[in-house]
């Protein structure tokens, strides 16, 4: 497997990526009730996305602190937060839902902040000694 070491700005998008995941995974899971009220989103699609982060946060946090890390995993990282925010984007434009308008500014914003977090990521690996991206 094609090992490289990890550029500063891929180290700390990393660490910032699993914080900020976290305080969003908890903040669903444990208060998807008032926010299902709140944002018009189904309770149960905030308790399994808040369900999702949480442990996705502790995997990143983990490659965050790592001395050497696989390119195909830090691939994974980068096109996972892509499909999150294409995923989280046709959430709003499927129909599937009816969030209202600060269920639609929270969509959209953790939508961009994954995205930002990705185009991090990809500009960090490509700084990692060893990497070839």
């Amino acid at each position: 497997m094609p090992m490289l070491h990890p550029s500063p700005l891929l180290r700390q998008t990393l660490l910032s990526d699993a914080v900020t995941s976290a305080a969003c995974g908890l903040l669903m899971l444990l208060g998807a009730g008032p926010l299902s009220g709140l944002l018009g989103l189904p309770e149960m699609l905030l308790r399994l996305a808040g369900a999702i982060l949480l442990p996705y946060a502790a995997f990143i946090a983990y490659l965050g602190l790592r001395e050497q890390l696989q390119r195909p995993i830090v691939w994974a990282v980068v096109i996972g937060n892509v499909i999150w925010t294409a995923d989280s984007l046709l959430l709003l434009i499927s129909g599937w839902v009816e969030p209202t308008r600060a269920g639609y500014a929270f969509v959209i914003g953790q939508a961009l902040v994954v995205l930002m977090y990705a185009e991090l990521q990809y500009m960090g690996l490509r700084r990692s000694e060893g990497a070839t991206a």
